[in-house]
């Protein structure tokens, strides 16, 4: 049932094949008579369903890839993917329903700092951080980007909330300092076939979920019902996430 999932997992699948489009460079290490291609640099910022599907993508084409997440617990899903797991010295914190929470300015001040160097030794940087509810954290500023080399791309997968960087803009693909920033705002309809046929599935069980044997039965002891309902009996139930 869950569409978020399905339709981020086909985004983050997406990312790493525009931005090895848009590289100037092959992904993977080739040794040819012409001397020895290494391979690029992928660095994955946040590794939720969308970051972990680019990791596995990224790794498929051959990359070297390390990811950074505030949620300490998804070390080990990084590291089974293949990708090294940035730890940072910064407290980590995690949000409900697994999420990252918001941070305050000064901690994503401190962040910014600790991710720069790998920002700008990576050829391909991907963001998928987001936030339930509210604007996506900036991790990359102008500065971070501007230390790229030229030829580099990042893929802002955050573009819909107002992006991770600073450069960012919603659904357009700009060019500043040499690096290419990519914020297309609905990867998922570029594979329209899948993320049609995995929505069309997630709608699928959730109505299954609510009517049975022909009619409707909402039982609101289930925490999907309950937690999907707005409002009953005049009564508003549903409350944004913390």
């Amino acid at each position: 049932m869950d569409a978020l999932s399905s339709q981020a997992s086909l985004a983050g699948y997406k990312a790493v094949l525009l931005g090895a489009d848009r590289l100037s460079r092959i992904m993977a290490m080739q040794m040819t008579a012409a001397g020895t291609l290494v391979p690029a640099k992928v660095f994955v910022l946040g590794a939720g369903v969308a970051g972990l599907q680019a990791i596995a993508t990224a790794r498929r084409l051959g990359a070297v890839v390390e990811a950074f997440d505030v949620r300490a617990a998804v070390r080990e899903e990084v590291e089974s993917l293949g990708a090294k797991f940035v730890q940072l010295p910064i407290e980590t914190s995690e949000g409900e329903g697994g999420y990252a929470k918001a941070q305050s300015e000064d901690y994503l001040r401190r962040q910014r700092e600790l991710l720069a160097e790998r920002v700008a030794a990576s050829d391909l940087v991907v963001t998928t951080a987001s936030i339930p509810m509210g604007r996506a954290p900036i991790l990359l500023s102008a500065e971070m980007i501007e230390s790229m080399r030229p030829g580099s791309v990042v893929v802002d997968l955050a573009a819909e909330t107002g992006g991770n960087t600073e450069l960012t803009q919603p659904g357009v693909e700009i060019e500043h300092n040499g690096v290419k920033i990519l914020g297309f705002t609905n990867l998922a309809a570029m594979v329209s076939t899948h993320a049609s046929q995995t929505y069309a599935r997630n709608l699928y069980n959730l109505v299954a979920l609510l009517v049975k044997d022909g009619a409707l039965n909402l039982d609101f002891g289930d925490e999907i019902v309950s937690a999907a309902c707005v409002c009953r009996d005049g009564e508003v139930l549903w409350r944004p996430r913390s």
